[in-house]
């Protein structure tokens, strides 16, 4: 081999070798327990993150609640920086360079890692029986009547298969407690009645200017001529009643949600 070509080669050897050592030093977060990092990262976050996982982290309506010590794709520091750097394919999280104004260097990428760790639950998730839980969602609760799971279910209210790991778990007990409270867009109620007297419940699913299709409560989907209504009205109220403690025990309600979240772990 050539002088030359053996110059060329060497240096490349090197950085080949050196290259797992690299990659080996990354595996732990380099501003873990730095509490300005962590301010740095909460900045990033919500600029970056909070539109789909909200303000504080704790879920929103696309991205899953990143304050609960499991995640979905890895706990560790590694798995959540390639989760935040690479994205997750198939899912709404893009990549953190990609095209959906997300762009981060990895060191903010790493302070985002510290702000999330500093936000992180200590205490130990529901000790809710699944099992319990699952034969409450279909039976006495009746929770399947409007709402799907693993594809089975009714369609009236949201699919709840991945909810327990997008949403808190205070947010979950309030959404059974007090669904009005705090609404997930598009289920707010609508009522109308057609010009021949007939009247119907349910959730807008599309609407114009001039025509709304919706679901009444019996499931069936209306396509109605807004003109041809005698009435139609909205409320911020859900079409799910409450579930005080007097019709659902803190414990059946702790089983529904270890049962949730046994799905949504799957």
């Amino acid at each position: 081999m050539k002088p030359s070509v053996l110059r060329l080669v060497w240096p490349a050897a090197l950085i080949l070798y050196a290259l797992p050592a690299a990659l080996q030093a990354q595996e732990h977060n380099p501003f873990a327990n730095d509490p300005q990092a962590a301010e740095a990262g909460k900045s990033h976050f919500r600029i970056n993150c909070s539109l789909c996982h909200g303000l504080g982290a704790r879920g929103g309506a696309r991205g899953p609640d990143l304050t609960r010590p499991q995640k979905k794709h890895g706990n560790s520091d590694a798995d959540m920086f390639r989760t935040i750097h690479d994205g997750v394919v198939g899912t709404d999280m893009p990549p953190a360079m990609g095209s959906l104004g997300v762009e981060m260097k990895d060191q903010e990428i790493w302070q985002v890692i510290a702000y999330l760790r500093s936000v992180q639950v200590k205490t130990a998730p529901p000790s809710g029986n699944p099992e319990h839980g699952k034969a409450l969602f279909n039976g006495f609760a009746s929770c399947s009547k409007c709402h799907m799971v693993e594809g089975k279910g009714g369609r009236l209210g949201p699919d709840l298969t991945t909810i327990a790991a997008a949403r808190s778990l205070e947010s979950l007990i309030e959404s059974v407690r007090d669904p009005s409270k705090s609404l997930v867009p598009g289920y707010e109620t609508v009522t109308i009645v057609t010009a021949d007297g007939k009247d119907a419940r349910g959730f807008i699913m599309n609407e114009d200017r001039f025509s709304v299709q919706m679901m009444d409560t019996n499931e069936s989907i209306l396509l109605l001529d807004k003109d041809a209504l005698k009435s139609f009205k909205k409320s911020p109220v859900s079409l799910m009643p409450p579930y005080p403690a007097s019709a659902l025990s803190d414990k059946d309600l702790e089983d529904i949600i270890g049962y949730l979240l046994a799905v949504s772990a799957k």
